[in-house]
């Protein structure tokens, strides 16, 4: 086998199994950071050991058994001078572990959710619990990472290398939180999850209005949380993400430019996924105990979802959705969404009305989001030179390249218009 070959093996195998990987070291050595390095060293002598002799039969098993080689080999080296080294190293080699010991089923599932709550743990920066949690949970490589947020390697080689060094200095346990503790650290994981999915459906910069492949991580990570804490507020994130991701497939035209949610095929709309969101929507309400702000936005989807034209869109449900959203969450954003919700139940002129409240406190400067909504609502009142302003400074916030097109297409139709 060539050096690619076992490249794209070790890449492929890192990207699944990266997670009960790491959560295995990670429960071995008892040190998290330790783990993840001991991962990259077997990955790295993965390259060279199977370009020689092949792919083994249990890959992931391999680079577990080399992995935990290279800890024993490493404690060993610091026993002369630390106890608690001394007892690991001996601890590790009273038995070598097949793959049936390294992947016990029964450890896999504490494993994984025990490395989720240690890359959202709240010590860290939000960016920095995004870039952990995509690189060891997610399997992504730094280049990847960087490529989907748009910044340099270096800086997303920095982030993780800090969030590596804050876990060790605040001496974060490996292990999933007691159970009084879980309510508030399984939110920090759920918003990571959110925030890595929002920058893919919705991205923030670069040419492409969307990055899918981001969001399709979002969702994978969300599917494997809901195995391991299958609770309400984690089903509405995944039938959020469902619901959202099942629009992908009508939401770019075929030069990549952005479709309006009214203007779209809904033919194109991925029906497997609708119906798997409504499902996990469904298992939430299911639950009693009413939704959470991630159930209430599944369920605003849900309402875009079960429409079959835009004009058939339940906006009066909508509107009270986003009114029960704003009491749990206070959000600016939220509060536009609502504004529009409102326009659409109950024309452009009371929703512009909410706008210009909300732009009065200048909440959302800076942002190209209220402008771009207040240009759409003047067009349909007819106050073209007003809209035609508004749609202006959009564009001078906006830093999307796709989104941009699309202001600049409704600007010159004004233009068109106005003349």
């Amino acid at each position: 086998m060539g050096s690619n070959e076992a490249r794209a093996a070790v890449e492929a195998v890192w990207r699944s199994e990266s997670a009960r990987i790491v959560g295995a070291l990670a429960r071995y050595t008892s040190d998290f950071t330790i783990a993840e390095d001991l991962a990259q060293e077997a990955l790295a002598e993965a390259l060279v050991a199977w370009s020689v002799g092949g792919i083994p039969a249990e890959p992931a098993g391999w680079l577990l058994t080399a992995g935990r080689r290279r800890a024993i080999d490493s404690f060993r080296r610091r026993a002369v001078r630390d106890e608690k080294y001394a007892l690991l190293a001996r601890d590790l080699s009273e038995e070598e572990p097949g793959v049936d010991t390294l992947f016990d089923p029964d450890a896999i599932d504490d494993d994984v959710l025990a490395l989720m709550f240690v890359s959202c743990h709240p010590v860290l920066s939000k960016e920095a619990q995004i870039a952990l949690t995509l690189r060891v949970v997610g399997g992504m490589g730094t280049d990847e990472i960087a490529r989907s947020f748009l910044v340099p390697v270096p800086t997303i080689q920095a982030r993780i290398t800090r969030a590596k060094k804050t876990l060790a200095a605040a001496h974060v346990p490996f292990a999933v939180p007691e159970t009084s503790e879980i309510p508030e650290r399984l939110g920090s994981v759920l918003q990571v999850i959110y925030l890595i999915f929002s920058e893919g459906a919705f991205a923030s910069g670069g040419d492409s209005w969307m990055r899918t492949e981001l969001a399709s991580e979002a969702r994978r990570l969300a599917r494997v949380l809901v195995r391991l804490a299958p609770e309400p507020e984690v089903f509405g994130l995944l039938a959020l993400m469902e619901l959202t991701s099942a629009r992908f497939p009508a939401r770019l035209d075929a030069a990549g430019q952005p479709i309006l949610l009214e203007d779209q095929d809904r033919r194109r709309w991925d029906q497997s996924a609708i119906r798997r969101g409504m499902a996990a929507l469904s298992t939430a309400v299911a639950a009693g105990r009413g939704l959470g702000a991630y159930g209430l936005q599944a369920s605003i989807a849900e309402c875009h979802a079960v429409a079959r034209t835009a004009g058939e869109t339940d906006w009066q449900r909508i509107v009270i959705l986003y009114e029960g959203l704003g009491q749990l969450v206070s959000s600016p954003v939220v509060e536009l969404n609502h504004a529009v919700a409102v326009a659409m139940a109950s024309g452009p002129a009371a929703g512009l009305q909410l706008v210009d409240a909300l732009a009065n406190r200048s909440e959302l400067n800076g942002s190209h989001l209220l402008p771009t909504v207040r240009g759409e609502l003047l067009t349909r009142l007819g106050r073209l030179k007003e809209a035609k302003v508004a749609l202006l400074e959009a564009l001078d916030w906006c830093s999307n390249a796709a989104e941009r097109v699309a202001l600049e297409r409704k600007v010159a139709k004004l233009g068109d218009r106005l003349s």
